[in-house]
């Protein structure tokens, strides 16, 4: 079982003007002349924390992170406007670019992995490989599954008070019942909403449940950018064309070495979409967690994540690097 690499404090950070309106925070961290690696946040709205930057081996690589827009440090805060699945994507090429980079790995989970395959899909001469956790495609039955019916079966206690937070006469869409609020004009609107959608991710993200993680929403400045972009961008269709989109485009990154670390047990983002995308693209080595739920940090995830970055520093992307085996049911490395 493999545990975080050390605390690391980044070597550089700054922000980066994107758009007249939007500036992104940035940061590197390990080794300055080492391999490239970013690293690509969940929510979207989600941001990032020190422990991100604990996934790679830092004498080898140079890693970089940074809060996607109206998130974390970025300016300005919670903001929606210029904020969809495309900027974001053209964000990460000017910060590829200013940052003087030719190529490099991409890493990101839940909503990180739906930004990392599109930006392969519109970019693959830039990505050298793609470490991917907690698959999540945007499709609208994923949507559905969380926020409307399908993960209150199993989290009914949770899911009570973000339900009991929208009136009876509006459940039949809670994704257009919430945007109202987190978009309403009125302050304790917006943070009243987020609270209760926040808390409700933050509820089933782990197979055992941490309160901590749901106590920490009770911040706004967590909350709020988390809820409101999120909900912003599934309102949306997450700014794609088509219901679909990922799976028609697959082939464009198909060539590119993947590995996908999967929670057995994810509700947030379950196991189906993982599935689909490996059947779309068998190249990629899909790993599944047997006693893990969405997070990246619960202990067969973590473990398997390091190891795939470990894997692609030793230039072997191979199931075989990322086989952890574990009490009770197998992992599986499935080709």
């Amino acid at each position: 079982m493999l545990d975080f690499y050390p605390e690391i404090e980044p070597f550089q950070t700054g922000r980066l003007k994107v758009s007249d309106l939007h500036e992104i925070y940035y940061e590197q961290a390990g080794n300055p002349n080492g391999y490239p690696i970013v690293f690509l946040h969940g929510g979207p709205g989600g941001g990032i924390n020190a422990d991100h930057r604990r996934f790679f081996d830092p004498q080898f690589y140079r890693i970089i992170l940074f809060d996607q827009r109206g998130c974390g440090q970025s300016l300005p805060f919670a903001e929606l406007n210029e904020n969809t699945t495309w900027d974001l994507v053209a964000d990460i090429e000017k910060l590829r670019s200013y940052l003087g980079i030719q190529s490099w790995h991409v890493f990101g989970g839940s909503w990180g992995s739906t930004l990392a395959l599109t930006y392969g899909i519109c970019h693959p001469e830039a990505v050298t490989a793609l470490i991917l956790r907690g698959i999540f495609l945007c499709r609208p039955s994923e949507i559905k599954w969380f926020y409307q019916e399908g993960a209150n079966q199993i989290f009914p206690d949770a899911w009570e008070p973000y339900c009991n937070h929208i009136p009876p006469d509006e459940r039949n869409d809670f994704i257009k019942a919430y945007y109202q609020r987190l978009t309403s004009p009125i302050e304790v609107v917006r943070l009243a909403a987020a609270k209760a959608w926040s808390q409700w991710e933050m509820a089933t993200s782990y197979l055992i449940s941490k309160q901590g993680a749901i106590e920490e929403m009770e911040d706004p400045a967590r909350a709020l950018p988390f809820a409101r972009i999120e909900c912003h961008y599934f309102i949306n269709n997450s700014f794609f064309p088509t219901n679909n989109y990922i799976l028609e485009n697959i082939d464009k990154i198909r060539k590119i070495p993947g590995i996908i670390v999967q929670g057995r047990y994810d509700v947030v983002c379950p196991i189906r979409s993982a599935w689909d995308l490996h059947r779309a693209w068998p190249e990629a080595d899909l790993h599944i967690t047997p006693d893990a739920g969405h997070a990246a940090s619960e202990n067969g995830t973590r473990s398997a994540l390091i190891a795939a970055t470990n894997s692609f520093r030793r230039g072997q992307a191979s199931a075989n690097d990322v086989h952890q085996p574990m009490i009770g049911e197998p992992t599986r490395t499935i080709k």
